[in-house]
């Protein structure tokens, strides 16, 4: 490991012990930062609700910490959007959002969208299929960026049990995520947890990156900011555990190759000879082809849409 890296993973990588609830709470009373908590959401009306209502209950009713928290519904068919506006959260549609610029699916492409449609100056990102969720969480990713003036970006890290193991989860993290990131980008080897969905930043961040309209958005966000803004403004939080609904082999391969394509656009900016993934299941007469694309689509930085332009002036 880098001696940059073990420097850092002493002075940039904290507990949630380090930061009680009295002394971030002072820190945004002192700065006057907002801060906009983003839930996307497609088929999680089983978790969402749950979500929703403890973040409401501990961190906006309770005290004064979370100023919205802003759901974007990514086209759920099930009853997602009803849960988590009763639970207390503002529920926006995708498409509802920018709808000149037609939305395609994929997890980066709503968190760029959520961009527009919420205020706070520090913007929170917490996944929606969360079990035993701790409203922690949330107050460890966000309290060093309202401490600490010299961080923009805070990556949540905890264990990821699978099965009951410890530590077993996050599995494209370590077979695909890790070893890019060790070989391509050291700097970045400190991160345990780099694929994470929960990461809070400033909006003077996020609004002047791309965003990979897929599950590449965590990649290529890490390697964005650390291109922009250097890795000490780049930090991480121990929250705990995170329990979350795991995905299948496949689906795993899919989030791998677009995880990849990210990785190849960002040290190459060139293109895909084939930007597609061939898997095989068992069929009746032997393992049959299933081809996917890969997303190759990112959207530009938000400084660039003038719409975004128009509103903050406004």
């Amino acid at each position: 490991m880098l001696e940059e890296v073990e420097r850092w993973l002493i002075s940039r990588s904290w507990s949630l012990a380090d930061r009680p609830l009295h002394h971030v709470l002072a820190a945004k009373q002192r700065s006057g930062q907002s801060v906009s908590v983003v839930l996307p959401a497609l088929n999680e009306e089983e978790t969402v609700g749950d979500i929703v209502a403890i973040i409401a209950h501990d961190l906006v009713h309770q005290v004064p910490l979370v100023d919205e928290i802003v759901v974007v519904d990514s086209g759920s068919t099930d009853r997602t959007a009803e849960v988590a506006a009763a639970a207390g959260a503002r529920v926006v549609h995708r498409d509802d959002i920018l709808p000149r610029v037609p939305a395609v699916p994929g997890k980066g492409e709503v968190l760029w969208r959520s961009l527009l449609v919420t205020g706070g100056d520090i913007v929170c990102f917490v996944d929606a299929d969360l079990r035993e969720f701790s409203s922690d969480f949330v107050l460890g990713i966000v309290g060093p960026l309202l401490t600490d003036p010299g961080v923009d970006l805070v990556k949540a890290m905890y264990d990821r049990p699978l099965g009951g193991a410890s530590g077993q989860g996050g599995r494209v993290t370590e077979l695909m995520a890790r070893p890019l990131l060790n070989m391509h980008w050291p700097q970045l080897a400190g991160f345990v947890q780099p694929l994470g969905g929960e990461y809070a930043a400033r909006r003077s961040l996020l609004e002047q990156l791309p965003f990979p309209v897929g599950y590449g958005v965590e990649l290529g966000m890490l390697v964005d900011a650390l291109h922009l803004v250097g890795l000490d403004a780049l930090a991480q939080v121990d929250v705990g555990v995170r329990k979350h609904r795991h995905q299948d082999g496949r689906a795993l391969g899919r989030m791998s190759a677009a995880i990849y394509r990210t990785a190849q656009l960002r040290l190459a900016r060139g293109h895909l000879v084939r930007p597609a993934l061939t898997q095989f299941e068992r069929g009746a007469d032997g393992f049959e082809p299933r081809t996917y694309s890969v997303d190759t689509e990112e959207r530009p930085p938000m400084v660039e849409i003038a719409e975004y332009a128009t509103r903050r002036v406004a």
